[in-house]
C-alpha cells in the first residue's frame, strides 16, 4: 500500500457515525407508519453505500466532507490504513441494504427496519468503538486467500 493511497481511520469512523444517525431515523420512521418515507431514506443510504463501494471510501461523500472540514481541525493521525477494508464494508452494508429494499419492494413486511437495523449496529461499532465489522470480514476472506494479495492481511 502507497503512503498516498492509505487513509485517516477516522474519515470511516466519522462516516459511519453520520450513516448510524440516518439509519436509525430509517428505523424509527418505519416504527412509526411513515413506510414510503423509511424506504425512500433507505434507498438513499444504499445508494451512499454503492457509492463508497464502487467508487473507493475515499471518494465517498463523508469522506470528501471529512477531509475538507475536519480533519483539518485535528491533529495528524498516529497511523494511516489501507482503504480496501473500509471499501469492502462499505460493499457490504450496500448489500444489506439493497436485499432490504429488494424485499420492501416485492412486499416482505418489516424487511427495511430489519436491514436497517442489522446496517446500524455495524456502524454503531465501528462510529463509537471502531470496531468494523466489514472490515474483520475482508480481512478473513484475505486470511482465507479468497480476496485481496495472498499472505497479507496487515491491513486495518
Amino acid at each position: 500500500m502507497s503512503a498516498k493511497a492509505a487513509i485517516d481511520p477516522r474519515g470511516p469512523r466519522f462516516g459511519a457515525g453520520i450513516t448510524a444517525v440516518l439509519l436509525l431515523i430509517v428505523i424509527a420512521l418505519s416504527l412509526l407508519g411513515t413506510g414510503l418515507a423509511a424506504l425512500l431514506l433507505f434507498v438513499a443510504i444504499t445508494a451512499l453505500f454503492a457509492w463508497g463501494a464502487f467508487a473507493g471510501i475515499a471518494r465517498h461523500p463523508y469522506g470528501l466532507l471529512f477531509k475538507a472540514l475536519i480533519r483539518p481541525r485535528l491533529a495528524p493521525p498516529n497511523e494511516l490504513e489501507n482503504p480496501a477494508p473500509p471499501t469492502f464494508a462499505q460493499g457490504v452494508g450496500f448489500v444489506i441494504a439493497l436485499v432490504g429494499v429488494l424485499l420492501e419492494l416485492l412486499g416482505v413486511p418489516a424487511a427495511v427496519p430489519v436491514a436497517a437495523a442489522a446496517a446500524f449496529i455495524a456502524a454503531f461499532l465501528n462510529s463509537v468503538f471502531g470496531y468494523c465489522l466489514g472490515c474483520q470480514i475482508y480481512l478473513l476472506l484475505v486470511r482465507l486467500g479468497i480476496v485481496g494479495r495472498h499472505g497479507s492481511a496487515t491491513a486495518a
